[in-house]
């Protein structure tokens, strides 16, 4: 039986030039609660506290999420949503990733896009970048549609973030393992956990440590811009 094609991709710093959280945070900030910006010095704080691993990293988003973006209703979100992503894809998204998501497209697999990020602008991103599915950290919201400073389930991330992919897999798309052939993308030793499940692993302008491991275990290594990759296996 011919097995399903999967390119699941990382997304921040794997598709993007930079991690998308903190501008959305501050792109919503600006253009439309200017107040919050006082805040920063307090996110600062925050951003120590996760380095000095005093909080989790699920607790530092929703502190961020809380402090610089407030309760808003979905309806006004939206268009904050639309116009971050617009400038998101004009500037900051690598043209090699874009190729290489064209290139698995014509090759017949499915695209799915798995990351930490929330998932209530990833689905922008991914509608923009012609992905099938997300798998992303879930934003909460009140009966009345408006966000709140919570998380649904885990954040997407390190082995939540395999956890949750097979869950995609088994739950919505109703796959079994065996039956999958799984290519994955990313930048970041978290992901070790994904890139060990997966049949072939593409590293990505990687950081030091994922680097070393690449290089240990053999696995490609790509620069966008400079390299291309565009092999997946029948």
């Amino acid at each position: 039986m011919t097995k399903v094609k999967l390119a699941i991709y990382d997304m921040d710093r794997t598709i993007t030039h930079y991690g998308t959280y903190t501008p959305f945070l501050m792109s919503w900030a600006l253009r439309h609660r200017p107040w919050r910006l006082l805040f920063t010095p307090v996110v600062v704080l925050c951003l120590g506290a996760y380095a000095a691993k005093l909080i989790t990293r699920g607790r530092l988003k929703t502190l961020m999420l809380s402090m610089m973006v407030g309760k808003p209703t979905r309806t006004a979100l939206e268009p904050a949503i639309e116009h971050f992503v617009g400038r998101l894809m004009a500037k900051a998204v690598y043209p090699g990733a874009l190729e290489q998501l064209r290139a698995d497209k014509a090759a017949g697999a499915r695209l799915i896009l798995a990351t930490a990020s929330y998932d209530f602008y990833v689905a922008a991103i991914a509608r923009r970048l012609g992905m099938d599915d997300v798998v992303a950290t879930r934003a909460v919201w009140s009966e009345t549609e408006s966000i709140l400073p919570s998380i649904e389930g885990e954040n997407c991330y390190g082995e939540a973030k395999l956890t949750m992919v097979k869950a995609y897999l088994r739950d919505v798309l109703k796959l079994d393992r065996k039956d999958c052939h799984i290519v994955f993308y990313s930048d970041h030793h978290s992901d070790l956990p994904m890139f060990e499940y997966a049949d072939e692993q593409v590293v990505t302008n990687p950081n030091k440590k994922l680097r070393e491991i690449a290089n240990a275990r053999g696995w490609p290594i790509i620069v966008w811009g400079v390299q291309r990759f565009t092999k997946l296996a029948a």
